[in-house]
């Protein structure tokens, strides 16, 4: 009996002692006021993880400082971007083709939206997932109420 616990706990030592080979991949952070963005989402909108309204400029994320965030650019990071449609008053993304462009090669670009069916019915989520570091080409309904879009993806109208 104490050989087998030794020789478990020698092959437990053992295992635990292998550099690890998987790599996870974090999400990476909810832009900041003043933190660095890629020149590849200038222009874009997106919420910082207290919800304040960032927009990439020159290479810095800025606070917003229009009226209502209304875009054809936006860039989820952190733990995603929620957004609402045409489906409600001031829409933040329209209604038309958009595609998902990954920042990050390992990154699958996902879209999940509800639209609105009749007078206060919302109907079931619809999902466009992307294959990791392809781009994500998908349609935002017309009468879209709320999206949630996640990966280090760029979000762009066609």
């Amino acid at each position: 009996m104490k050989r087998r616990t030794l020789a478990a706990l020698a092959v437990g030592a053992a295992v635990l002692s292998l550099p690890a080979t998987a790599v996870a991949h974090a999400a990476p952070p909810a832009p900041q006021p003043g933190a660095g963005c890629a020149p590849a989402v200038d222009r874009a909108l997106a919420h910082t993880a207290d919800d304040t309204v960032v927009q990439c400029s020159a290479g810095r994320w800025e606070v917003y400082a229009g009226p209502y965030p209304s875009s054809d650019r936006w860039f989820s990071g952190g733990d995603g971007l929620d957004l609402h449609g045409q489906g409600m008053r001031n829409p933040e993304m329209l209604s038309g083709p958009w595609t998902g462009i990954p920042q990050d090669p390992a990154t699958r670009c996902r879209a999940e939206q509800t639209a609105v069916v009749s007078a206060g019915k919302v109907g079931e989520p619809q999902v466009a997932e992307g294959e990791p570091g392809q781009p994500l080409r998908f349609e935002v309904l017309p009468v879209m109420f709320s999206i949630q879009l996640t990966g280090d993806c760029l979000w762009q109208a066609d």
